[in-house]
């Protein structure tokens, strides 16, 4: 049995039990099978003739965060064909997105983003600031009140800046819907991405998970990544003013300086004279010795809890394994690029995997960024605290259209 899913460009609300879900497929019928014998979809992309069909998908369910949604279809839009097959596991390709072609990006920021205030505007907006009380309900406390009014030392923690960032990205969404137009430009996003744990957020946004286990990741995610920093002396610093494969010279010699368990590596490739190095304080404070006889313009020590995205995170590995393989996860609405390989995935078992391997895995956030702009972007949005990643697209393109939208 064969049927037609319109692939659209926006966030479908789904909705979440209050433990990890089950499969399910909302708005869609079925003819000719009870829905007791159906199993997931697989599903391939096929590029089929235009249509001017749209469907409004409307749910009763209250645990449901986006209101009503209608699909429609620009014409140089593609639709994904869904095959059903009946008691057998669904395969997805993979490569679903492989050949997407950019007009219009949502770009999620991570942790250093955060900061005393942010979420302020969000309770002018009933749909922002209900994020929040949802979050409040899993987090256990006030996070408004602590994004608002601090203190800095307790939202720079990692297992309160990571769900801070979180929710108050998709509450920026949610600002961005209520103005005038708004629901317009959200429409007409066809990629998304984020940094580092704005990766999950982009995820969130393009409907692979919902709101709600989206931030039981994100909670477990910092709480086992500050477990990991804690369990060996580790840091991380962003060296300014050189490029990747000066810096990689800089690590290099650093690391001949040091022992084995305090080694550095580039952990995170965010632009051209702008890359992070993690590892050992050791190795950390070699590269920073050393960085001016590499000719390097400065060092930044950065205010996170350790080495992330290299080896030291390791511990951490496990536990986020354990969640995401309890947690359903679906093919994304829209192309989401990965941090670890800078490629758009479809299929949520490889998505799983490689949200595990982020934590270890340099962040290719350059290559995302020129790959972006490469293949035609032509306006992009950064959705959160912080204008990090406005910035960064400027230093690679100063032509480059980026809006901020805060809450």
């Amino acid at each position: 049995m064969h049927f037609l899913l319109h692939h659209h460009p926006l966030l479908l609300r789904t909705p979440c039990s209050s433990s990890f879900p089950s499969s399910r497929l909302a708005g869609l019928s079925f003819s000719t099978m009870s829905s007791s014998s159906l199993a997931l979809p697989s599903i391939s992309l096929q590029k089929l003739p235009s249509s001017n069909a749209s469907n409004s998908f409307r749910s009763s369910n209250s645990s449901l965060w986006f209101r009503n949604v209608t699909l429609h279809r620009n014409l140089d839009r593609s639709r994904v064909s869904m095959n059903v097959s009946v008691g057998s596991r669904a395969v997805v390709d993979d490569a679903l997105f492989s050949d997407y072609k950019p007009s219009c990006a949502f770009l999620f920021p991570g942790q250093g983003a955060q900061a005393v205030g942010m979420g302020k505007d969000a309770q002018n907006v009933p749909a922002a600031a209900e994020l929040y009380k949802k979050a409040n309900d899993i987090l256990g406390f006030d996070l408004l009140d602590i994004c608002i009014n601090g203190p800095k030392e307790k939202i720079d923690s990692t297992v309160i800046s990571q769900p801070a960032i979180y929710v108050t990205s998709l509450a920026a969404v949610e600002l961005l819907r209520a103005r005038e137009g708004g629901q317009q430009i959200i429409d007409s996003v066809d990629v998304t991405c984020g940094l580092s744990l704005g990766e999950y957020t982009a995820l969130a946004f393009a409907g692979a998970f919902c709101f709600e286990d989206g931030l039981k990741l994100v909670k477990l995610r910092g709480e086992a990544m500050q477990e990991a920093a804690d369990a060996a002396k580790s840091a991380m610093v962003s060296v300014i003013g050189l490029d990747s494969e000066k810096v990689q010279q800089l690590c290099d010699a650093a690391n001949q300086e040091v022992d084995e368990a305090n080694r550095v590596q580039i952990a995170n490739y965010l632009c051209p004279g702008n890359y992070a190095v993690s590892g050992g304080v050791k190795g950390v404070e070699a590269v920073e010795a050393r960085a001016k006889s590499f000719k390097a313009r400065m060092t930044v020590r950065l205010a996170v809890a350790g080495a992330f995205h290299t080896s030291f995170m390791e511990p951490a590995v496990s536990r986020l394994e354990a969640a995401l393989a309890a947690t359903e996860i679906r093919t994304p609405k829209i192309p989401v690029i990965s941090n670890v390989d800078a490629q758009p995935h479809a299929d949520p078992d490889t998505i799983k995997k490689i949200l595990a391997r982020q934590v270890t895995s340099p962040v290719q956030w350059e290559t995302t960024v020129n790959a972006l702009l490469t293949k035609g972007l032509k306006k992009s949005y950064e959705l959160g605290p912080g204008k990090v990643i406005a910035g960064i697209v400027k230093r690679m393109n100063k032509s480059a259209v980026i809006e901020n939208i805060g809450a």
